[in-house]
């Protein structure tokens, strides 16, 4: 059943909530299954015994503040119900499309401002990675598709871009000639690297594709096999 929490006591470890049926229920931290802290306002799931609420889910896209059941809290740093730590490294349940941006934005302006730092900028852009994938593959989750697809444009951008290069270095060799030959022939230059060119726009493409597919498709209804609807619909 779906509630809203009316009320919380952090001391006693005690609150309420009004369920969607209208009836009210009692519930206490020992019943939370997840690391939400309850605050008045959030959305649930719940099993409700008797006047007793238990298996207590707090639901992803209510505003929230993030902690441990009973513990401190803190407000969330990037916009009202977004989780930075399971948003970014995470691979596990669902992710809302706006909150997928939000990362998404931050993963992109993090790689401009390391595009200016020598070699450990680089190095970081890599671990950098890791959130990248996070983010997409629980977007797939929330759509209700196998996190696994995002290998589709990994793939095709290493492929294409070997292809690319090996294109480039076979037109250099068949056709000769030094780096000055070609800064001298612009039309020589452009028939060895034109192909390479188109390919390498090709991959990027495919990537824009997939980023729009995955960044703009609404939520998969109700709960799926990665977890509940984090809009709670």
């Amino acid at each position: 059943m779906r509630g809203e929490i009316l009320s919380y006591d952090g001391t006693t470890q005690s609150g309420l909530i009004s369920g969607d049926d209208g009836a009210r229920y009692n519930f206490t931290a020992a019943a939370l299954q997840s690391p939400a802290v309850p605050a008045a306002g959030l959305r649930v799931d719940f099993v409700p015994e008797a006047d007793a609420a238990t298996q207590i889910l707090i639901l992803a896209g209510a505003p929230s503040t993030v902690g441990v059941a009973g513990g401190l809290s803190a407000p969330t740093a990037t916009g009202a119900g977004f989780d930075f730590t399971s948003a970014m490294f995470s691979f596990n349940g669902r992710l809302r499309r706006s909150h997928f941006w939000i990362g998404f934005l931050i993963i992109f302006g993090a790689s401009l401002v390391l595009g200016w730092i020598p070699f450990l900028g680089g190095l970081i852009s890599i671990a950098l990675i890791w959130p990248n994938l996070a983010i997409s593959v629980k977007r797939l989750h929330d759509m209700g598709k196998s996190g696994w697809l995002i290998a589709i444009p990994f793939g095709v951008n290493i492929i294409l871009t070997f292809i690319a290069f090996g294109i480039m270095i076979s037109n250099v060799i068949a056709n000769g000639g030094t780096a000055d030959y070609y800064e001298d022939n612009p039309e020589a230059a452009l028939a060895v690297m034109g192909p390479a060119i188109g390919l390498i726009g090709l991959a990027g493409l495919v990537s824009l594709g997939f980023l729009l597919w995955i960044g703009l498709v609404d939520s998969q209804k109700g709960e799926n096999r990665f977890g509940p609807n984090p809009k709670g619909e």
